[in-house]
């Protein structure tokens, strides 16, 4: 069957070649056809028996002549139908014709391009053999194609990289190879291609020198790495000066305060009061600097831990109310009511943010006041400070620079008020750390506001600090100059939902008390004295309670008397708790403060020493500086306990011995950090790895550092101390401990 398939194959194939032979045959065979048959039928028909009937021939030669016409017609139809298929086949074989061309053009493109771009392009068969290598390949390799093709040729590699694989199967990495131009490094990408269906897979590698980018991105982490030890040599000299600055200032602020409390004349306590406000200054600005540095070098952390939000920020509008005052200026609070008492999040740091927002406000602002105000966000948990002033204000292109380091709105604001331009900076970058923000508005010659908004969660358990009143349906009567404490009160008391009449005039206020029964009156000091003590008086017979308001630096004005027409005091800024009490509290006591206290108190008060123990403490103190030496003995004796100086930390460490071997231990260590031959560290582990192995009760250890980093606190409880004392020493905190150490200790004896 093969065999007769393929002879009939081959005579068409004859026949193409040679069409005037098959014409001449096909007509040879036609007419050979045609006349024998046509022959032998007339003869037939005329011979003498062939029984010829003209009719019956008749018939026959119609008959012959239909299907001839019959044949005819099939064949012109078969003819049309083959020359449609001719024109389709025409056409199909032009359109493989163009596509044919197409694919000849696209390959000599892609080749074109293989050959042309800088590209490493190399195919290997299974055996490692090269199949295929464009001419970069080859310039590289320095062979031409030909050497190449069949071979196991390779790159010198002077360095091979990492390598990875990726998810398709490409195989990735980098060598470092050497070339007619010095070593250079290539990228490659292997993967297994199939360039013929039934043909064996083989590896394809394309290369691309990326010499330049691995030597940027080398010098990019060189650069890196060199910012980086920049920027811990730049903490550690900080941190360095600032234990060096922390150390001779230690004294100057703790022997200014021991020399205030001797007898002096005025002309000598302005001096020393002038030598304490310039250590204090230089503390301030000792702290902006490193907390600088901490934020540069990303050591800042945040604590999360639940505060009560209201008391922080009336301790931070009493901490700074005595600077507003000195500027005749009021600073007052509102914490909304609709807000948590108690949060999570880290007070310290959002104390610093409003220390500095609020200080700065005071600083700026000269008439009118400063408020500190609570509400609210546009987020859930999320909690707005607001600092308001009215100072100078900000112009609109100063606005976006003070945000920055040692930026301030112009140099005239720096020369008049002074300042680093650190603590907007700081503070910007704190509360983004919190993941907050701050934004400004400010009009020049009108005061600035400063919102500070971050996330605070409601901490579990959330307890009020005080009971709010219900003051629905009482009147109350607040009669103060125009000022923003009076605002702030007259809100709050709306909040507590009472009827409040906010009065600026005390004739106008005598005029209004006996319209109605008021629940209480809230008098104003700055009104003046005589002008409370008569609006007094007039209101004993229309308010329950009447009560004064005044500063810790006016109290003294107030003269102390049982006939007193007042019920009560309260001192501004004003705190809610106090006002709700005053307001809750019971008409008929007289207010302690004017009845059973002395209001008045001396202009200047010398601090006394405090009061001796029935029997102090036996302090060890290890400080290699003789001057912070001098102050630690000076301020422990006048607080009646008995201190041994040592210098360094190998006599503490054999004073310590010594008096734990005589049976006389020492009730507590004062270590310094920074000391020669042995230093505080390596002296606290030595004694805690002596009282390891031994019964009773261990030494207390509190650090005299310098040093306010978080790793050096860590260092210190790693080491076995007990707490840090900060220079410069604090003489209070140094007393409370003190004194909270020798209760335990008499409640263990």
């Amino acid at each position: 069957m093969g065999r007769t398939f393929r002879i009939k194959l081959r005579l068409r194939r004859f026949g193409r070649r040679h069409p005037w032979f098959t014409l001449t045959f096909r007509s040879l065979m036609v007419f050979s056809i045609t006349f024998g048959g046509a022959y032998g039928f007339i003869a037939g028909s005329r011979a003498e028996n062939s029984g010829y009937d003209p009719h019956t021939f008749a018939i026959g030669v119609a008959f012959l002549f239909a299907i001839a016409c019959v044949a005819l017609a099939a064949l012109s139809v078969r003819l049309r139908l083959m020359r449609k298929k001719l024109r389709m086949i025409a056409l199909h074989n032009e359109a493989l014709a163009d596509r044919n061309w197409e694919l000849q053009e696209a390959e000599q493109r892609a080749r074109r391009l293989f050959e042309s771009q800088g590209d490493l392009i190399v195919l290997r068969d299974a055996d490692g053999r090269i199949t295929y290598a464009n001419d970069a390949y080859c310039e590289l390799a320095e062979k031409p194609l030909d050497a190449l093709i069949g071979s196991r040729t390779t790159l010198a590699v002077l360095e091979q990289g990492d390598t990875a694989l990726e998810s398709s199967g490409t195989r990735v990495h980098d060598q470092k190879i050497s070339s007619p131009l010095g070593p250079r490094w290539i990228a490659w990408r292997e993967g297994l291609v199939r360039n013929d269906a039934g043909g064996p897979a083989e590896m394809q590698s394309v290369g691309r020198d990326v010499t330049d980018r691995t030597e940027s991105e080398r010098a990019l982490a060189e650069a890196r790495d060199q910012a980086d030890a920049a920027s811990r040599a730049k903490s550690r000299f900080l941190a360095m000066a600032s234990h060096e600055i922390r150390t001779p200032l230690n004294g100057i602020i703790g022997m200014s305060g021991l020399l205030a409390d001797t007898p002096l004349t005025p002309e000598q306590a302005t001096y020393v009061k002038a030598v304490k406000t310039s250590g204090d200054a230089l503390l301030s600005l000792i702290e902006e600097l490193l907390d600088y540095s901490k934020i540069e070098a990303g050591k800042i952390d945040l604590e999360h831990r639940p505060f009560a939000l209201g008391g922080l920020i009336e301790d931070i509008t009493e901490l700074l109310a005595p600077r507003a005052q000195a500027k005749t200026i009021e600073i007052a609070a509102y914490v909304d009511e609709r807000l948590p008492t108690h949060v999570i999040g880290d007070a310290a740091r959002l104390r610093q943010v409003l220390l500095n927002l609020a200080g700065n406000a005071i600083k700026f602002t000269s008439t009118g006041g400063v408020a500190l105000i609570v509400e609210p966000g546009i987020w859930p948990n999320e909690i707005s400070f607001l600092v308001r002033d009215t100072g100078i204000g900000i112009a609109p292109e100063a606005q976006a620079r003070i945000f920055r380091e040692f930026e301030q709105a112009d140099d005239r604001i720096a020369r008049s008020y002074g300042g680093t331009g650190l603590g907007l900076s700081i503070s910007d970058r704190i509360v983004k750390r919190m993941g907050g923000r701050i934004t400004l508005e400010s009009k020049p010659g009108t005061g600035s506001t400063f919102e500070v908004s971050i996330p605070l969660a409601t901490a579990d358990g959330d307890q009020k600090s005080f009971t709010v009143p219900d003051l629905s349906g009482q009147s109350i009567m607040l009669v103060s100059p125009e000022s923003i404490e009076a605002q702030l009160a007259a809100l709050r008391l709306q909040r507590w939902g009472s009827h409040t009449c906010m009065v600026s005039d005390a004739d106008v206020a005598q005029a209004l008390l006996p319209e109605r029964s008021w629940h209480a009156v809230l008098i104003d000091h700055a009104l003046g004295l005589a002008g409370i003590e008569q609006l007094g008086e007039v209101a004993r017979l229309h308010a329950t309670h009447r009560i004064v308001m005044f500063t810790p630096a006016t109290r003294q004005e107030l003269q102390p008397s049982a006939a007193s027409a007042f019920t009560g005091y309260l001192v501004k800024p004003l705190r809610s708790a106090s006002l709700a009490a005053r307001l809750t509290a019971t008409p008929e006591v007289v207010a302690p403060g004017l009845a059973g206290e002395p209001l008045i108190e001396p202009a200047d008060v010398i601090e006394t020493p405090a009061a001796p123990l029935a029997k102090g403490l036996s302090i060890l103190v290890a400080e290699d500086n003789e001057i912070n030496a001098l102050l630690m003995r000076s301020l422990l004796g006048r607080l009646g306990h008995h201190a041994v100086i040592t210098t360094n930390g190998a006599e503490a460490l054999e004073s310590w011995l010594s008096a734990k071997s005589a049976s006389t231990p020492y009730d507590l260590v004062l270590m310094d950090i920074q000391m020669p031959q042995l230093n505080g560290i390596e002296t606290t582990k030595q004694m805690r790895n002596v009282e390891a192995g031994q019964p009773g009760r261990r030494t207390p250890i509190l650090a005299l550092t310098a040093n306010t980093l978080v790793e050096d606190r860590y260092a210190c409880f790693e080491a076995g101390m007990d707490g840090f004392l900060i220079k410069p020493i604090d003489r209070e905190k140094l007393a409370e401990a003190l004194a909270g150490l020798a209760a335990s200790r008499h409640i263990a004896a």
